[in-house]
């Protein structure tokens, strides 16, 4: 029996202590989330950046219930299953890297990538390269290597004893770029230095910070004549989010290891994959057992969740996508136009489908009281935007409709009332 007055269920990144409200969802189509008392709620963070062409897409969903009566589960060690099948050669034939390992989210497709990496050197005899070097600000996930390569604070204080020493570039602030570069430079060229894992583009749950293409090449291009491995987590920038299907596309730029998770599905299973170069999977290929690249988990290639994802490059392949980012990618520069306007509202920026921006308020910290107010207020009114500290941002499913979108728009520019309160 659940404990009186304590919910059973532990929410993630929840204090249940401040007793807020968590309402129930019945249902959900489109953009649209419904509760159980029927109040539709706008998801303009596409439920945690996975849901790209919104939620039950009939042709995913469809995906799934016909995978579910044909094979369910199967061990991928040693054995393989058609929806597996399909997905790898079509992600490869999408990306241009040769090779696809198989995880369930986010933080192990990062895990994946970074065992990788040490695995490169150990296997090519160079083990003593065991440096990973990370960016400022950055958040690769909540397992212990994904915390390790992300920025230190409130959200693994807790855990620091568990965390392996990184080498950190500083964030590529516009007119600073190079001092980025230098860091990046010297730190390559050390003997140690093994790889480099970045957010390509966005910065998310560090804030959503913003940098443009041409830094992104640079700094792959810094990797490159070091010979330190590149690795892009393209977990929330995949998928369209930035306004084409890679953010390195807009670089062009080929990592080394590319991981990626989300909307991978269009956001309906979980499921990630992390690809690799021929080299990387090279290093772990041979007779020798003991280079075989030792990470699983046990739903590895889900065959239901593969199939969603089947779908989903057929989505991609067959429906106007690239069109309907374009449509949100203008109608979301014309809010942040608006936004910009609003006194008390600094920053407006904008990548691709996302928008961002940041209230003006003293002490505006990740633990500052303002972060639930602005939750409660953008609940009341019927809309799911989720603040990092002072930061607000949109990122709505692709096919969000005009006037849905100007709502959440509208009630950015409104709680500044908040701030004056």
């Amino acid at each position: 029996m659940p404990r009186p007055g304590k919910p059973a269920i532990w929410h993630p990144f929840t204090q249940h202590g401040l007793n807020e409200p968590i309402p129930e969802i019945a249902r959900a189509e489109g953009a649209s989330l419904y509760t159980t008392d029927g109040t539709r709620i706008i998801d303009a963070i596409s439920s945690w950046w996975v849901t790209t062409h919104g939620h039950c897409h009939p042709r995913i969903a469809a995906a799934i219930a016909d995978q579910a009566t044909r094979l369910d589960q199967l061990i991928l060690a040693g054995w393989t299953h058609r929806p597996a099948l399909d997905l790898a050669e079509g992600l490869v034939d999408l990306f241009g890297l040769p090779h696809v390992f198989f995880s369930d989210s986010g933080s192990t497709a990062v895990e994946v990538a970074l065992k990788m990496a040490l695995g490169f050197w150990r296997n090519t005899g160079h083990g003593h390269r065991n440096r990973v070097i990370v960016m400022q600000h950055s958040y690769h996930g909540d397992t212990i290597g994904a915390m390790s390569v992300g920025e230190r604070g409130v959200y693994n204080a807790a855990y620091a004893p568990l965390l392996f020493d990184v080498d950190t570039v500083p964030f590529p602030h516009a007119g600073a770029e190079g001092v980025t570069y230098a860091a990046l430079e010297a730190l390559c060229a050390r003997a140690d230095a093994a790889c480099f894992i970045v957010e390509p583009l966005v910065l998310g749950a560090g804030g959503m910070l913003m940098y443009p293409p041409a830094v992104l090449a640079e700094m792959a291009a810094i990797c490159a004549r070091h010979g330190v491995l590149f690795i892009a987590d393209e977990v929330m920038t995949g998928w369209g989010r930035t306004g084409t299907l890679l953010a390195c596309e807009q670089a062009g730029v080929t990592p080394d290891i590319l991981c990626l998770a989300k909307g991978i599905t269009g956001g309906a299973m979980p499921l990630a994959v992390t690809l690799a170069n021929a080299a990387v999977y090279d290093a772990h290929y041979a007779p020798d057992r003991s280079r075989t690249f030792y990470h699983s988990s046990s739903y590895t290639a889900n065959p239901i969740a593969c199939a969603a994802a089947v779908a989903n490059l057929a989505v991609w392949r067959e429906e106007p996508v690239r069109e309907r980012i374009a449509t949100l990618r203008a109608r979301q520069a014309d809010g942040a136009a608006m936004l910009a306007t609003v006194p008390g509202i600094a920053n407006v920026r904008q990548c691709g489908t996302i928008l961002a921006l940041d209230y003006v308020v003293d002490g505006a910290g990740y633990l500052s009281d303002l972060q639930p107010r602005l939750l409660a207020f953008f609940r009341e009114r019927g809309v799911l935007i989720r603040p990092l500290g002072n930061t607000a941002y949109l990122m709505p499913p692709y096919g969000i409709g005009a006037d849905d979108l100007a709502r959440c728009h509208a009630a950015l520019a409104d709680a500044v009332a908040l701030i004056a309160g």
